[in-house]
């Protein structure tokens, strides 16, 4: 996971490539507790955070949004009481790319 902790996020304007099948492996291994999942077509990361609280999920809910923010790549977070399900993939490609396997990192380094 340090490789893509260390990372940072390319723009992206849906004129990339998304991530190749062969490269999703390799990532994957990286941030091995994440779920490759398909929601409308899409392939996507996803995890879900456990927690003791509502409190504690709604701070590190507020950590991912901080770092979404800073690097300009987005995720849907769904925050409940005890968990927070982060959900990474590229809009503009409507896939996966590199990007949301360094942010899927990022992610895990706040939870840890």
């Amino acid at each position: 996971m340090t490789e893509l902790l260390t990372q940072k996020c390319i723009p992206c304007s849906g004129s990339l490539p998304p991530a190749t099948a062969e490269e999703i492996s390799e990532y994957k291994k990286q941030v091995p507790d994440w779920d490759l999942v398909t929601e409308m077509g899409e392939l996507r990361l996803q995890r879900v955070y456990k927690f003791p609280d509502f409190k504690s999920a709604i701070a590190f809910t507020n950590r991912v949004g901080d770092i979404a923010e800073a690097e300009g790549h987005h995720p849907a977070l769904l925050t409940e009481w005890g968990k927070v399900t982060v959900t990474w993939w590229t809009h503009a490609i409507k896939s996966l790319h590199h990007n949301d396997f360094i942010m899927a990192a990022k992610s895990d380094g706040l939870y840890r």
